[in-house]
């Protein structure tokens, strides 16, 4: 099951890779993808993960409904504007025309702050953390890419309330550090965390930062996000109260979000010409354990396989391939495809020494571990692929990040990268940078120097420039 090539056609290795791997299929309705149980076991790790982090600072589930009447998108007309293009409308209900049209989520701000009105009377009521993990629906009419880019995903969506502009503006660390964590730590990218420019940001925030995601074909896409509402959207749904003075205020709002982008992330930054390399932290399956036998001894390899598995299962996610249908050969190409980090065999004549051949999937090293030790063993090479993934991934970024101290500087850095360099904060040099080269700017929290790489003014920004998804 020979794949494309991934660094002579990412994109065609790519989508081969999600299909053969199993993580998803295409479904009848275009841009709608079908989350096989390989992604979604993958969803359902990132999803606790995260939300064990959330509950810890004291942020609450909830659920609001799909569907949003148009006269609430209509509250907040800056956010409303920046989703008319993608909205999708039920319009009837069987052969009735609806008296109002229902917007089928897009993001849940005008739906939910319309309960939070209501909730919210005084200072004694906030803050008010609450989280929904749910689907949305944007109808964009960009190519769909499978995880990375579609008419229906699946994601988290934070909204929180505070008295204070100070307490709002605290919670940006908590968050994005929480994304990082995940991303960094789980999923083993390099967290690239800069600012949207104004242009960029999200609809009616005041600023929007984001983990960037530095693709194998030269490209950012954006993961996990926060944005800085201010008290834009309090104002338009009257979202206020009565401080401990008795001085009615409007609340201070922030929205945050990770979504299943990160699994196409994932993929196709780890991926190989065999197929998916996953981090240990969030395979599905750490370890498979393959028995070579023949009908003489196929008794006595599955009970001691089962008995390896058993031994492993305490501490590992592990599956033992016993299918009888398919050969070894035939078991080590699907699981390599599938990226799952370790593979036990065990035949019989490790049986007679005592021992399991351990093969690692990002490497292919083939270790032997004493059946009593196999449990250390794999534990030492899990955490060994686990940091070696997230070293390789940063050292792509590093080695495809130039500075570029001048426009023809920039232009040689998007040939196969992306550049560090510096801004002064005009849209028209942004742009230029859109319109000539096809990239976007990403401002850092970093201190101003140099000149604007597009006009030479003095720069007020020091940025990441690249081409986008």
């Amino acid at each position: 099951m020979a794949l494309k090539n991934k660094k002579e056609n990412f994109s065609e290795w790519y989508t081969e890779v999600v299909q053969k791997a199993e993580l998803a299929d295409y479904s009848s309705v275009s841009g709608c993808l079908i989350y096989r149980p390989y992604s979604y076991s993958i969803w359902e790790m990132i999803v606790a993960e995260t939300d064990k982090r959330f509950k810890k600072i004291g942020i609450k589930n909830a659920y609001f409904p799909l569907f949003i009447p148009e006269k609430l998108l209509m509250k907040e007309a800056k956010h409303f504007a920046g989703f008319t293009p993608e909205v999708a409308w039920v319009t009837h209900a069987g052969n009735s025309k609806l008296d109002e049209r229902l917007a089928i989520r897009p993001t849940s701000e005008t739906i939910m702050y319309e309960s939070y009105a209501k909730w919210i009377r005084s200072w004694r009521d906030l803050p008010l953390r609450i989280n929904q993990w749910n689907n949305v629906v944007r109808w964009e009419f960009k190519h769909p890419t499978p995880f990375l880019r579609g008419r229906e995903f699946l994601w988290n969506e934070g909204h929180t309330v505070f008295a204070t502009e100070k307490e709002a503006l605290a919670e940006k660390e908590q968050i994005l550090g929480i994304y990082k964590e995940i991303v960094e730590d789980y999923l083993a990218i390099p967290a690239l965390i800069a600012r949207k420019t104004e242009s960029e940001k999200f609809a009616g925030a005041v600023f929007t930062f984001a983990i960037e995601f530095f693709m194998p074909d030269g490209k950012f896409i954006q993961g996990p996000d926060f944005h800085f509402d201010g008290q834009n959207f309090a104002k338009a749904f009257g979202i206020e109260f009565l401080d401990s003075k008795g001085k009615k205020q409007f609340g201070w709002q922030n929205t945050w979000a990770i979504t299943t982008r990160a699994i196409g992330a994932l993929a196709a930054i780890h991926g190989d010409s065999k197929g998916l390399v996953l981090p240990p932290e969030i395979a599905p399956i750490q370890i498979v354990v393959i028995p070579i036998y023949d009908d003489s001894t196929k008794k006595k390899v599955l009970v001691r396989a089962e008995k390896l598995k058993k031994s492993l299962e305490t501490s590992f996610r592990v599956y033992l391939d016993d299918r009888d249908i398919y050969t070894p050969g035939w078991k080590f190409n699907e699981w390599e495809i599938k990226g799952v980090p370790l593979r036990v065999e065990i035949g019989p004549k490790d049986i007679k020494v005592g021992k399991a051949m351990l093969v690692r999937r990002d490497t292919g090293q083939r270790s032997a571990a004493k059946f009593s030790a196999l449990g250390k063993a794999a534990e030492k090479i899990l955490a060994e692929i686990q940091k070696l993934l997230f070293r390789k991934a940063q050292a792509f970024v590093n080695e495809h990040r130039h500075d570029a101290k001048n426009y023809a500087a920039l232009k040689d850095a998007l040939k196969n990268g992306f550049a560090k360099t510096s801004w002064c904060g005009s849209a028209g040099c942004e742009e230029k940078a859109r319109s000539d080269l096809g990239a976007k700017i990403y401002i850092l929290d970093e201190k101003a120097k140099g000149k604007c790489v597009v006009c030479g003014k003095a720069a007020k920004h020091i940025v990441y420039v690249a081409k986008p998804y």
